[in-house]
C-alpha cells in the first residue's frame, strides 16, 4: 500500500502533471517531504526516470521511499553494486558515481530517462550536474530544493524556467508538519577583515576568528542555560573548530561526539544513531549535516558558523524543524548572528530565478528599514532576550522608552528572538519560590555555604530572596543546567 500524501504534496503533483515547461524547480522547506514527492512522481507514470543526488543519505532515503511505493528501481552508487538493476525503468544515482562511471569514464552508459530529477537542486550550477543535464536534452528536468539560490543568494535562472512553490515554513508550522522555533542570538560577531570567497566567508580565516577559547566557552555555557539538555547538532566552521567544541562539551559533562567528511560511514551512522536514541546528547560537525540528514528527535541546533548565504542558514536551522513525539518547538542558539542578516526561520522568503536578484525575507527587510538592525537586544531582562524593533520584549515585557532614561545593559549574553507570539519565561512569585527551594537543594547536595543560594537567586532574578530559609527540594534539570552554566562562566572569568 502506497503511503498517503499530505494535501500540499498532492497539489504539487497535480501542478506538475499539467506543467508545460521542461525545466521546473520545485521549492519545499526542509522537512516538507521533497523525497516523498519525488518518489510519488516516479511511481505515478510509465516514464523512465533518473533521480540524482549528491549525498549518500539522500540516495538511500529515496530508494527506501520508492520501495514503499512498490517501485522496482536500481541504485547507482559506489559500494552498492548489489543494487545495480540497469534494466529498471527508475534509477536513483549518486551524482559523483554517475559522473565518474558514465561521463568522465565509459564504464557504463547513461541510464535512459524521460524525467531527470535533481535533488538539492541549488547545487545544479556545478559542472557535474550540468554535464548530466546536457546528456538529456529531450527530458523533463525537475529540480527539488528547500533553498533555490546559489551560494551568493542569486537565483537559478539558466538552469530552470519556472518555480512551483510548496507552502512555506510558517504555513507548515500552522498545519502541524513543522515546529516553531525559539531563537537566541547575540549581536553580530566581529568579522571585519574576513575575506569573501564564492559569496560566503573564507573558511580558513573564519575558523581562526571563531575558534577561540572565549567564543567556544560561551557556546557551551549558553547551551547549558538555554539548550534544555535536548539532543543537539552543532554547525562549526572547520574540523578543528568542531573538535574543539566537542572537547569543551565533554569537559562540561555532556556526552558529545564529532563527525566530519573523513569520518568513516559506519562510524558516522553509529554516532547519529546514538544521537537519535539519546545515548549522545551533542554532535558537532563541519558541513556534513547541512543537507540530506533527517533526525526529528534533535530539538536544538547551535549555529557556530557565520554565513552570508541565506540558503546555508535555512538548511542549518531546517535540521531541527521536524516534529517528534513530545517536541513542541525547536531551539536555535545562533552564535553567528545569522538572524540579523537573514531574518527568523519563520519569516517568508521571496525566492527568484533571476541571477540578478537575491533571495530575501520581506518581513526582515521591513524591520531593518524601521530600525538599524530590525532585531534588537532587550536591555532590561536577565537573559537579554532579542526582540523585534519597536515591540515589547517577549521575555520580560520591557518596552522602548524615549531617549534620556538610563537603562542598565549587560554584555555577552544570548537572548530570545521570537516572532508573532510571546513565550515569556515565568517569573511569578511561585516560580521564584520554587527556584529558591531548588537552589537550596543544590547547596545542600554540594555542601555550598548558605550565602551561595542568595547570590545565585540574585544573579537569576535581579534581587535578593524574600525569605532567608526555605525547605530544599530536588533541583530540576533546568536549574542544574543553569547552575552549571554559571559555574562554567565563573571558572572562565577566574582563568582569565
Amino acid at each position: 500500500m502506497s503511503p498517503a500524501l499530505r494535501p500540499y504534496q498532492q497539489r504539487l503533483l497535480d501542478q506538475l502533471a499539467v506543467a508545460t515547461d521542461k525545466r521546473i524547480l520545485v521549492v519545499c522547506p526542509t522537512g516538507g517531504g521533497k523525497t516523498v514527492v519525488a518518489a510519488a512522481l516516479m511511481a505515478s507514470g510509465s516514464r523512465r526516470s533518473l533521480m540524482v543526488a549528491h549525498r549518500r543519505e539522500i540516495v538511500k532515503q529515496t530508494s527506501a521511499k520508492l520501495a514503499t511505493f512498490g517501485v522496482h528501481h536500481g541504485v547507482i552508487q559506489a559500494g552498492d553494486n548489489d543494487k545495480l538493476r540497469p534494466m529498471a525503468a527508475v534509477q536513483v544515482a549518486s551524482i559523483q558515481t554517475l559522473h565518474a562511471r558514465a561521463i568522465r569514464a565509459t564504464n557504463m552508459p547513461m541510464p535512459l530517462a524521460d524525467l531527470l530529477i535533481i535533488d538539492e537542486a541549488h547545487h545544479g550550477c556545478a559542472m557535474t550536474y550540468r554535464k548530466v543535464i546536457e546528456a538529456y536534452p529531450n527530458a523533463i528536468v525537475l529540480g527539488l530544493t528547500a533553498t533555490p539560490c546559489r551560494g551568493d543568494g542569486r537565483g537559478l535562472g539558466g538552469i530552470f524556467d519556472i518555480i512551483i512553490e510548496a507552502p512555506q515554513v510558517p504555513d507548515l508550522i500552522e498545519q502541524g508538519y513543522l515546529v516553531p522555533t525559539l531563537c537566541y542570538a547575540p549581536v553580530d560577531p566581529d568579522l571585519r577583515g574576513v575575506k569573501t570567497q564564492a559569496g560566503d566567508y573564507a573558511v580558513g580565516q573564519l575558523e581562526r576568528r571563531m575558534n577561540t577559547d572565549q567564543l567556544v566557552g560561551d557556546i557551551v555555557s549558553h547551551w547549558h542555560r538555554f539548550g534544555q539538555n535536548r539532543p543537539t547538532v552543532v554547525f562549526a566552521v572547520g574540523v578543528a573548530h568542531s573538535i574543539h567544541l566537542r572537547d569543551e562539551f565533554l569537559k562540561s559533562g555532556v556526552k558529545a561526539e564529532h563527525i566530519d567528511g573523513d569520518t568513516p560511514k559506519d562510524e558516522r551512522d553509529a554516532i547519529l544513531q546514538r544521537l537519535a536514541a539519546g545515548a549522545t546528547t551533542v554532535v558537532t560537525n563541519c558541513m556534513v549535516l547541512t543537507e540530506g540528514w533527517d533526525c526529528p528527535e534533535v530539538g536544538c541546533t547551535i549555529l557556530a558558523r557565520p554565513t552570508k548565504s541565506m540558503g546555508l542558514f535555512r538548511q542549518m536551522v531546517g535540521r531541527v524543524l521536524r516534529p517528534a513525539p513530545g517536541k513542541v518547538d525547536a531551539i536555535v542558539l545562533d552564535h553567528s548572528g545569522a538572524v540579523y542578516r537573514h531574518g527568523l526561520p519563520e519569516d517568508r522568503v521571496q525566492w527568484s530565478l533571476s541571477p540578478d536578484h537575491k533571495a530575501m525575507a520581506p518581513a526582515h527587510q521591513a524591520r531593518k528599514l524601521r530600525d538599524k538592525k530590525g532585531l534588537l537586544d532587550c536591555p532590561a531582562c536577565e537573559t537579554l532576550s532579542v526582540r523585534l524593533g519597536g515591540q515589547p520584549c517577549p521575555n520580560c515585557g520591557w518596552e522602548p522608552k524615549r531617549p534620556g532614561e538610563f537603562i542598565a545593559t549587560a554584555d555577552g549574553e544570548l537572548g530570545l528572538v521570537q516572532a508573532g507570539r510571546a513565550t515569556a519565561i515565568k517569573c511569578d512569585p511561585e516560580a521564584r519560590r520554587e527556584w529558591h527551594a531548588m537552589l537550596t537543594g543544590v547547596a545542600v547536595e554540594r555542601g555550598y555555604k548558605p550565602g551561595w543560594v542568595a547570590y545565585k537567586y540574585r544573579e537569576k532574578f535581579g534581587d535578593w530572596p524574600q525569605h532567608r530559609i526555605v525547605t530544599p527540594i530536588k533541583p530540576s534539570p533546568e536549574v542544574l543546567s543553569w547552575v552549571r552554566s554559571r559555574n562554567i562562566a565563573w571558572a572562565r572569568a577566574r582563568a582569565s
